[in-house]
């Protein structure tokens, strides 16, 4: 913990008091509930203190932060909220997208807007894996070995056109997806929380490409696409972008510690009985569906669950509903679906192998208590 976090309003002593009291706990005494704030880095005020508990904090939460990268990222509001489901789940991001349409500035954007530490690995055939989680250098002073942590340490981690990278250095992101942690040399090293990797891949140009498994697709919890904007959301870009990046007015208005506090509440969002058979229902038919040689496995199941309970949150509700999880299921199974190679010959996508399930099983109706 920082020192900014430990004392959010500061050591200086205010005028008029003679032991520079706190003026934030003045005011507790006084009754007055206004919550703290944190000075950031450039001297300006920095997010409310706050505690995430219920899922209507979790809402406030997101509309706070898709707000902000608003100023941004113009008109994918459906993706903003995926990617908020999917960090407050403790998934992965697979963006799959030409190039061009703000799949850098969205993963800085949110950085920027929780104040999260963010590196970019822009991936190549020659990129070594421990170009990524660092490497042990000798110091001939110490005569010890001395670990330099690479790029994976951080908050958010961009992998920019991951399938581009050699398989060797895309197994090398395998731990730290799957337990946030990295081991080098035999020592193990714990990421900080909240670690979310954001990869990206040019679906048109697949010349000198590596295709991800599908042991790897299955460790992404979301793949989408942001697309090209509307006439008018490019003419509100243009406004945005005629003095300076968008990207670069953006300040924080929550803290990393929130997205961890809102990813313990997600966890006690209630999911009844019927829903989760409705959900293992769908996962069930992707596994004996006639056109699919791959169905869902059981980690599609468990990121179903734990994104229906964050969708559910981010909506400030304590119970899921089947629609939280027609929301997401095609992010999060569409990646996971192999298709038969005679199916594909007839047109058949996962995307329509999915639309098909969704339409055949029964929906169970949940009453709000």
């Amino acid at each position: 913990m920082s020192a900014q976090d430990a004392n959010p309003a500061g050591s200086t002593p205010t005028p008029g008091s003679s032991s520079g009291t706190d003026p934030a706990k003045k005011a507790v005494k006084k009754g007055v509930t206004t919550p703290p704030t944190r000075v950031s880095t450039d001297g300006s005020p920095g997010p409310p203190v706050a505690t995430i508990r219920t899922p209507a904090e979790v809402g406030e939460l997101s509309k706070r932060i898709i707000g902000n990268v608003e100023q941004a990222i113009v008109g994918k509001r459906k993706q903003l909220v995926l990617s908020l489901v999917t960090w407050f789940s403790g998934g992965h991001i697979l963006l799959e997208d030409v190039p061009g349409v703000a799949k850098t500035m969205l993963a800085r954007a949110l950085a920027k807007s929780v104040g999260c530490k963010f590196k970019r690995v822009q991936c190549t055939p020659d990129l070594l894996p421990t170009d990524v989680t660092g490497t042990s250098i000798f110091n001939q002073k110490t005569s010890q070995f001395e670990f330099r942590p690479g790029p994976v340490f951080t908050q958010i981690l961009l992998a920019d056109e991951i399938n581009r990278a050699t398989p060797r250095t895309q197994a090398s992101l395998l731990e730290a997806m799957a337990e946030a942690r990295v081991t080098v040399d035999g020592n193990t090293h714990s990421l900080e929380p909240p670690f979310v990797v954001v990869a990206t891949q040019n679906p048109i140009d697949h010349e000198g490409t590596f295709p991800l498994p599908e042991a790897q697709l299955d460790r992404f919890m979301m793949r989408f696409s942001l697309g090209y904007p509307s006439m008018q959301e490019e003419l509100r870009m243009l406004d945005l972008l005629q003095y300076s990046h968008p990207v670069d007015r953006i300040k924080p208005v929550a803290r990393a510690s929130e997205i961890v506090a809102a990813q313990q509440v997600i966890r006690n969002i209630h999911v009844d009985p019927r829903v989760r058979e409705y959900l293992l229902q769908i996962v069930s038919q992707t596994r004996q569906h006639s056109d699919l040689a791959l169905g869902g496995s059981p980690r599609a199941t468990i990121a179903l669950f734990r994104g229906s309970q964050a969708m559910a949150a981010i909506r400030g509700r304590e119970y899921v509903l089947p629609d939280d999880i027609k929301k997401i299921i095609a992010p999060v199974m569409n990646h996971r679906l192999i298709v038969r190679p005679e199916s594909r010959l007839r047109k058949i996508t996962g995307e329509k192998v999915i639309e098909e399930i969704v339409g055949e099983i029964a929906v169970p109706t949940i009453k709000a208590s």
